[in-house]
């Protein structure tokens, strides 16, 4: 029986050709949309999977009590002994810091100098958490003595090639030499750790000598098996703050954050030294964007077939004067149903692996088609090839098999109304879904104009930051400056720890003469970091360009947050004593307006620039340069710089870039809404091109009898065209406030946005009604200039 089913839909495919490829076509578009989706959402939910103990191990969160609440992924130094001294249930702890608290390593071996972003220090436990697996030499014992290093396979043969690494020296930064111990295996792309090098942290003074105030070290806490409650595990945290941090000085509470959790649900937090996060409400969009295009395809396939009710209801008729049952038209239904949502499948599969390399661009993943042949793909397709069977042969089988055979062959019924009430109530729905995507990506792409346009309080264009954290020594710091200073492009230069986008130390602002903290970003600079970064001096002067040797005095510049902070105007502020983790000596000097040195999604913090080498150093040479050929000025760059530091390498990076990277998911995600929404809007474009195909069939002796009477063809086009435009404009007054309300909560994510304009909307509706026009008129101008003759003849 089923047999035969399969024989008559499969007729049914060749004798309905257009309606076939349109259906199949859509449902094609919409499966390959969702199977992407799928792909990356199963890519993303894969991190850290890997660990035998991932459900035991927790990263250590602190979250600030001072004004401006934030949440950090790094903990104070002392924190990680006290675990497992305090928490019964703490298996093992361990700390890691990545070098220069998140810089480049400069890497000497032998007579190569090499630039590496992935050098940490670590605790030996580190490795024995995450089950790092040693291929030769020594593994977490090696961490345990000074001056050792483990590199990864990769990494090694990066530096020595063919050579056997175990026993070589390797210089990093021109301060530290280190004996290779050991190799371990490269960690997998779906683990949240990556680590190319470890060093032991050991090594360090913030590690010899542990502090609860700087708060710069990513812990790690392993639990046993049979582990209380967590928020148990809260309370003896707090326990811990409280033993060891006087009461005034508690600015942050601890908490745990399960492994699993760390990829898809870190990305709002505040400094991390694990990179390439994930986001879940990216995760939760695009699932909501797959099925959205989904349903959209589906709804395609239901308003053919209700376009086609008449038709089928004869069908029904006749098969029921012959004695089929209605289970039997009920299961002949959706094996039609099945066999064109099975064709679809496999294009849409065919469809998928086209399309994946420029996902993967957008996404900046490396998703591979061959996982499309994966278990847990093939289980998905079988649960979507059964519920878009369901769901589009739900109108003709379970409405169109009810009809006793009297109603079916009828000439004329209330089915015939009640299948258009149900075809336009489809269309509306359809249509509003698409509207809702393109007021997103119009609402996406004006946010990031906004970001890219707005006045960011200082001008990062023509500005390069050179890394100096491996030059050997001040004299060679200096002569860079010097030579720098002569070359024609350059027009200002100056030292300095960091700069806007770059994390730089964060400490603690009080009031005066009292406990009431703020968190503030405090950075050492050289005088003219004002001019620099071109920000805008409101009182005050510039930082001293000399500092005599022994001057315990510390010049601040503060901005306008920590200024309205303190309560002082600019002018009152000037001279006044300021308390910062600076030293007791510590006087602002000068007062610049605020300006974003982190993303827009946050509102300004404190910032503090200063002059006492004991609270930081001087990691950049920033150097702003004159607008000729940047191909030239690097290459200019890269020569001064290697004639003077010979051995350092040369490594720069432009400030402006760095502040478009600020907004990289937003990027990803304007993009990948554009694509599915063009996609949204094809597959729903493909349904009413074959509905208005349709609908000119069935009004084809109207339109005739019209043309005799002398209707012109704009009129007939007009008569076919006026009733989908009539539901586009209702389906207007259902999406145009949903998508208000879904985009003004997606902005809230901003702390800088636009306001969404009505030229939005406007844009939106004039391009749907444009394109549905467009769509219709076809089908309609071909029905309109055919020959009434054909239409009539047999009348």
């Amino acid at each position: 029986m089923i047999k035969n089913y399969i024989k008559i839909a499969w007729r049914s495919l060749k004798t309905n050709r257009l309606f076939s490829a349109v259906n199949i076509l859509g449902l094609a578009l919409g499966l390959a949309t969702t199977l992407l989706l799928f792909l990356f959402i199963l890519h993303e939910r894969s991190f850290d999977s890997m660990y035998a103990k991932k459900d035991r191990i927790y990263r250590v969160l602190l979250h600030t009590t001072e004004e401006g609440i934030e949440t950090w992924a790094q903990v104070p130094s002392a924190l990680s002994p006290q675990l497992t001294e305090h928490i019964p249930s703490a298996q093992q702890s361990g700390r890691l810091l990545k070098n220069d608290y998140g810089g480049n390593a400069f890497i000497k071996a032998g007579d190569n100098i090499l630039t590496e972003s992935k050098l940490f220090w670590i605790d030996p436990s580190i490795l024995e958490m995450f089950d790092v697996n040693i291929l030769s030499g020594m593994g977490a014992k090696a961490l345990t003595k000074p001056n050792t290093i483990l590199l990864s396979k990769s990494t090694a043969k990066r530096y020595f090639g063919s050579e056997n690494p175990l026993g070589k020296t390797l210089t990093v930064d021109n301060r530290n030499t280190f004996e290779v111990k050991g190799i371990f295996e490269d960690f997998s792309e779906h683990s949240s750790l990556q680590f190319n090098a470890v060093v032991p942290i050991m090594m360090r003074q913030e590690a010899k000598h542990p502090s609860w105030g700087n708060a710069s070290f990513e812990t790690f806490v392993m639990l046993n098996s049979d582990t209380e409650n967590l928020n148990d595990i809260d309370q003896k945290l707090q326990n811990i703050i409280d033993s060891n941090v006087e009461k005034e000085q508690q600015w942050y509470t601890f908490s745990l954050q399960p492994l699993e959790q760390i990829h898809l649900q870190s990305s709002a937090y505040t400094d991390s030294y694990l990179e390439n996060y994930g986001d879940i409400s990216q995760i939760k969009n695009l699932t909501i964007l797959g099925v959205l295009i989904l349903i959209i395809a589906c709804i395609n396939y239901m308003n053919l077939i209700t376009a086609r009710s008449q038709k089928k209801a004869k069908d029904v008729g006749v098969n029921k004067t012959l004695g089929a049952s209605r289970t039997q038209l009920i299961l002949r239904f959706y094996v039609e149903t099945g066999l064109i949502t099975a064709i679809a499948m496999i294009l849409g599969g065919l469809f998928t692996i086209l399309i994946l390399p420029s996902f993967n661009n957008i996404v900046n993943r490396n998703l591979e088609a061959s996982s499309l042949f994966s278990l847990q793909i093939f289980v998905f397709l079988g649960f979507i090839w059964l519920v878009t069977t369901l769901i589009s042969g739900s109108y003709p089988a379970l409405y169109l098999s009810r009809f006793s055979p009297k109603d079916a062959l009828k000439p004329t019924s209330n089915k015939g109304i009640r299948a258009s009430f149900i075809r336009k109530g489809l269309v509306v729905v359809q249509f509003s879904a698409s509207v809702v995507l393109i007021v997103s990506v119009l609402v996406v792409r004006q946010q990031l104009e906004f970001v890219q346009n707005k006045n960011l309080g200082f001008n990062p264009e023509q500005v390069i930051a050179i890394s100096t954290t491996a030059v050997p020594d001040l004299a060679t710091n200096h002569a860079l400056v010097n030579a720098f200073k002569k070359l024609p492009n350059v027009s200002l230069i100056s030292r300095a720890q960091g700069y806007p986008t770059v994390s730089v130390s964060l400490n603690s602002i009080y009031k005066p003469n009292s406990d009431v903290g703020m968190s503030v970003n405090t950075n050492l600079a050289e005088h003219n970091i004002v001019d620099i970064l071109q920000l805008k001096l409101l009182a005050g002067q510039r930082l001293p360009s000399h500092k005599q040797d022994g001057d315990s005095l510390v010049e601040v510049l503060i901005n306008k947050t920590a200024l309205d902070f303190l309560g002082y105007t600019p002018e009152e502020a000037i001279g006044k004593k300021v308390e910062a983790n600076l030293g007791n000596n510590s006087y602002i000097y000068g007062v610049v307006d605020d300006f974003n040195f982190a993303s827009l999604h946050k509102p300004v913090g404190a910032y503090v620039f200063h002059n006492t080498v004991s609270k930081g150093n001087y990691n950049y040479l920033l150097v702003r340069f004159k607008n000729q050929n940047l191909s030239t000025t690097v290459s200019e760059f890269e020569s001064t710089f290697k004639s003077i530091a010979t051995t350092s390498a040369f490594q720069y990076a432009f400030v402006d870039k760095n502040v478009e990277h600020l907004y990289q998911k937003e990027q990803q995600m304007a993009k990948v809404s554009l694509l599915f929404s063009i996609l949204a809007i094809i597959v729903a474009c493909l349904g009413l091109f074959a509905l208005a195909a349709y609908m000119a069939e069935q009004r084809q002796k109207e339109i005739g009898v019209r043309k005799v009477f002398g209707a012109s063809v704009p009129k007939i086009v007009q008569l076919l065209s006026i009733d989908f435009m009539k539901l586009v404009l209702i389906s207007f007054a259902i999406s145009f406030p949903l998508a208000l309300y879904i985009m003004n909560q997606w902005l809230q994510d901003f702390a800088y946005r636009v306001t969404i304009s009505w030229k939005v909307f406007l844009i939106t509706g004039c391009l749907v009604l444009l394109i549905t026009f467009i769509t219709v008129s076809y089908q309609a101008i071909k029905a309109a200039i055919a020959n009434p003759i054909n239409s009539l003849r047999t009348e």
